[in-house]
């Protein structure tokens, strides 16, 4: 249920219908759950924030009232490349769409600034830099702006994951536009950045819509990391013939996985900001067309782009936030088929983030935010029980042990470490809570480093008092105490690991610390509860969400073909022609002359128009 923050004003008349705008420009009969409340509060002038899983239909949300009302819609968008699709999609549709931006030249720009003033385009696509400048709001005023929408809108929030400066600015935009509404939209917000944003960028009345955080398709999965790439390969290996992206820290790693993937005989691409725009166009495609396509990849990739059916999503290095963590996971499965994520990790993983955390340029407010986040995304990564439960309840979305992560179909053994804690605390303590987790690991350990003799640690009585257990699985305890809230680190303080409150009172004999055992086992060959008897067991490529035949999926093939050269012949990403879901409909229902071809999801008049008898003739020839 939306949390409404105002009450909602009499309904005012629109020049065109909602559902004439769904059907005639976007070719859908019926909203998904969800958009149909946001749009109408737009409609109704109250501003709005959307939190709505990837793949719930964002965009529809603002671009429907864009084209129900009268007037010019504003859009920020944070990445230009994403920005253009969007322009190239809506144009595809019939839409009069531009974009201002820097990759453009300024004849370009120019060009599309007349357009603007001369009242041709309805949705005008920019970055917040340039919407911002002083001049560009000075003009907009002039201008009937008849609602402003804010993708990625937890970048203007000082608690969000991803905090942009320039997006802070765009808090003045209510103090501007007083009477238009504001849609900001995103796909990660916890409460924190919610009421965050909030504050900052509305001014007058608003409502909050929450949507569900769940998708309980895709099986959630975390495993120490031994030997990733070999952990990669087993992962892939075992899903022959499915589409998935594998997600690196660096463009190196990128190319070292595709590499090691296609010498497995596996299709895989490397995809990173250091390749051209029309290289990465070009992999682009091939992910959209190619349904045996892996794609390694840093992060940026996935933004946007319309593949239902991704089947899995393997992470080799840990993320920087469970927001970044739940993003990127959620480009798998949008077509509601099983799908699997993956991600292995380690102590270098945590030390890297925190020296990254370190070494950024920011105050030690944002720093022990990062550090919280952080900490967060580890306690998921240790969880002793159902990952979904520790996932969604980050996101205040509690819910009933799953069945579908790795904890709940393959529970882990837990050891009562109230000992080891013991031991763990007794050398932070006789240390004073000065060192970080490797020294106080060489100390319980009995090591005679430079550093012990140095500081004479060597001559403590807890020198050694852990010798029973090995350097890595003491890492891992101390880990696990750190994610259980007994230990923190403090990033001021050189990492030092510090006794928290909680962890005073267990030293008391208070409450208790249960550690799993399988930390450090080999990676289990475990996955979708869905997909077989196990994910690392056969593995077929998973069926489009229409029920296609053998010969409705030669069919799809030849039209992926089809798009696949009409999305070459314009210079725009495959998917921006007709996405996959809407390729699979045309398969299954065949439609033979325009009048059936209408009646495909997804098709509206102007892609009727442009692409309808090609694509009917594909299907003539067809089988």
């Amino acid at each position: 249920m939306p949390a409404v923050a105002t009450s909602t004003p009499d309904p005012i008349p629109h020049a065109v219908s909602k559902h004439a705008v769904l059907k005639d420009i976007f070719g859908y009969h019926r909203f998904r759950p969800g958009q149909e409340e946001i749009i109408d509060a737009l409609l109704n002038g109250v501003s709005v924030l959307a939190v709505m899983p990837t793949g719930a239909g964002k965009s529809l949300c603002f671009q429907v009232p864009a084209l129900t009302m009268d007037g010019l819609t504003i859009v920020v968008s944070p990445l230009v490349a994403l920005m253009q699709d969007q322009v190239a999609a809506l144009r595809l549709a019939g839409v009069a769409a531009d974009a201002i931006n820097s990759t453009q030249d300024r004849d370009a720009n120019v060009a599309a600034w007349h357009r603007v003033t001369a009242g041709e385009t309805r949705i005008l696509y920019m970055a917040p830099e340039r919407l911002m400048s002083e001049r560009m709001l000075a003009a907009l005023t002039r201008l009937p702006v008849c609602l402003i929408a804010i993708d990625e809108a937890h970048c203007m929030s000082q608690w969000g994951p991803a905090f942009r400066p320039e997006y802070a600015e765009l808090g003045e935009l209510s103090r501007r536009f007083p009477d238009i509404p504001i849609a900001a939209m995103t796909a990660t917000a916890d409460e924190a950045t919610r009421i965050d944003i909030e504050r900052n960028l509305f001014a007058g009345r608003f409502q909050t819509f929450v949507s569900g955080f769940d998708r309980p398709n895709i099986t959630l999965n975390v495993s120490p990391k031994a030997s990733w790439k070999q952990q990669m390969l087993d992962f892939v290996g075992a899903r022959p013939g499915q589409s998935g992206i594998v997600y690196c820290l660096s463009r190196k790693k990128t190319e070292e996985c595709a590499e090691a993937l296609r010498a497995n005989g596996i299709n895989a691409t490397a995809y990173h900001a250091g390749l051209d725009r029309q290289e990465r166009q070009a992999r682009q495609n091939r992910f959209v067309t190619e349904e045996d396509l892996v794609v390694a990849a840093t992060i940026a990739f996935g933004m946007g782009i319309d593949k239902s059916d991704v089947r899995f999503v393997f992470h080799t290095d840990l993320p920087g936030s469970v927001e970044a963590y739940y993003q990127e996971i959620g480009r798998a499965g949008r077509d509601g088929e099983p799908a699997d994520a993956m991600m292995v990790f380690g102590p270098g993983d945590i030390r890297l983030r925190r020296q990254f955390i370190e070494q950024e340029d920011t105050d030690d407010d944002h720093r022990r935010r990062e550090v919280s986040r952080l900490n967060s995304l580890v306690t998921y990564a240790e969880a002793q029980g159902c990952r979904r439960q520790t996932l969604l309840a980050y996101f205040g979305d509690p819910t009933e042990p799953c069945g579908n992560c790795d904890n709940c179909l393959n529970p882990v053994e837990l050891v009562d470490g109230r000992d080891d804690a013991e031991l763990v605390f007794g050398v932070i303590f006789e240390t004073g809570q000065r060192f970080g987790q490797a020294h106080i690991v060489d100390v319980l350990r009995g090591a005679e480093t430079e550093k012990v003799i140095k500081m004479r640690h060597d001559q403590l009585e807890v020198h050694g008092s852990g010798a029973r257990h090995s350097k890595v699985e003491w890492q891992a305890i101390i880990r696990q105490m750190i994610a259980a809230g007994f230990l923190e680190v403090d990033i001021a303080g050189y990492s030092s690991l510090l006794i928290t409150q909680q962890g005073n009172a267990l030293s008391r004999g208070q409450g208790e610390f249960r550690y799993r055992a399988d930390t450090l086992q080999p990676l289990k060959r475990r996955g979708s509860k869905q997909a077989g008897k196990s994910a690392f067991g056969t593995s077929q490529p998973a069926q489009p969400a229409v029920d296609l035949s053998s010969r409705d999926l030669d069919l799809l093939a030849e039209l992926k073909k089809k798009r696949l050269s009409l999305a070459r012949e314009r210079g725009v990403p495959a998917y921006v022609i007709f996405p996959d879901k809407t390729l699979a409909d045309m398969a299954h229902k065949r439609p033979s002359n325009l009048e059936e071809f209408a009646e495909v999801k997804g098709v509206g008049k102007s892609k009727l128009q442009q692409f309808g008898e090609t694509f009917i003739n594909v299907m003539r020839l067809a089988p």
